[in-house]
């Protein structure tokens, strides 16, 4: 089957009038082989229903449809969602049946036809975490996912407590399960090339940690914790509690040490603190 290249991308963008924007994070894959590389790392197999974010001119569609895919895609831009059907029409006629495509915003999207279990995609760089947070969210189906993100990004997503890059994502994305980084991409496999490096990020669901009322109570917390990193938890979640000796108190009903910093818990000492009372 044939892939798109970079003559073919070119060709695309300039049928479309289309200049990569940074805006929309658009860097189309042009290399064959890195598409290939992605769909085997993701662990893609005939009759796998995936949902794909922001395909683009269609690279990493050809891909997972290649690999016997049935692929959702969901993107924002009409002229890349119309023109996606066609691409495949013209370089995988075969496949065509097994691709949907919906023009939408990836934030908005809640219902998705079928019922995807892996998410395996290039996300736009500038909303990879918020994406993320909301599909694993809104479809309980995915069970695992394959993302190419920003490096910086990626490692802060897949980062353990105590290191300097754990943070709000870090925790946030553990609550749906657990997160490992899977490979570097060269810069060079992208049109037009990113001033960033880039990173594959595995994903695989695990036991849901608590409800959905838990989880809203757990990621305020979150985000009170890091958004005054640098100050013990007492006095960071001082303001959701009602003061720091309030605060206190609450940490230590969790079981946790009120002068610790939140980069210094885990999610489930996260949630331990929502349950306290």
């Amino acid at each position: 089957m044939t892939l798109l290249g970079p003559a073919e991308i070119r060709d695309l963008a300039e049928r479309l009038d289309l200049q990569p924007t940074k805006k929309l994070g658009q860097n189309f894959v042009v290399d064959g082989n890195t598409v290939r590389k992605i769909v085997r790392t993701a662990r893609v197999e005939p009759g796998d229903e995936v949902l794909e974010v922001g395909p683009g001119l269609g690279s990493l569609t050809l891909g997972l449809l290649e690999a016997g895919a049935r692929v959702t895609a969901v993107e924002i831009d009409g002229r890349l969602a119309t023109q996606l059907p066609l691409t495949v029409e013209v370089l995988a006629p075969e496949t065509l049946e097994r691709l949907t495509v919906i023009t939408d915003d990836a934030m908005k999207v809640i219902d998705l036809p079928g019922a995807p279990t892996r998410l395996v995609a290039n996300l736009p760089y500038n909303v990879s975490v918020p994406v993320l947070l909301h599909l694993l969210s809104t479809v309980p189906t995915l069970e695992t996912a394959l993302v190419m993100v920003q490096a910086e990004v990626g490692q802060r997503i897949a980062a353990d407590p105590g290191s300097k890059i754990y943070g709000s994502p870090s925790v946030k994305a553990a609550w749906y399960g657990h997160w490992a980084t899977a490979g570097q991409v060269s810069r060079q496999v992208f049109w037009p090339v990113p001033n960033v490096d880039s990173i594959l990020v595995s994903f695989e669901r695990g036991p849901r940690p608590g409800s959905e009322e838990e989880r809203v109570a757990t990621f305020a917390l979150v985000d009170a914790a890091f958004g005054q990193r640098r100050k013990m938890l007492r006095q960071a979640l001082a303001e959701l509690h009602g003061g720091s000796a309030a605060a206190s108190a609450r940490l230590e009903g969790a079981g946790i040490d009120p002068t610790l910093r939140g980069e210094q818990l885990t999610m489930p000492d996260f949630l331990a603190i929502a349950r306290a009372h």
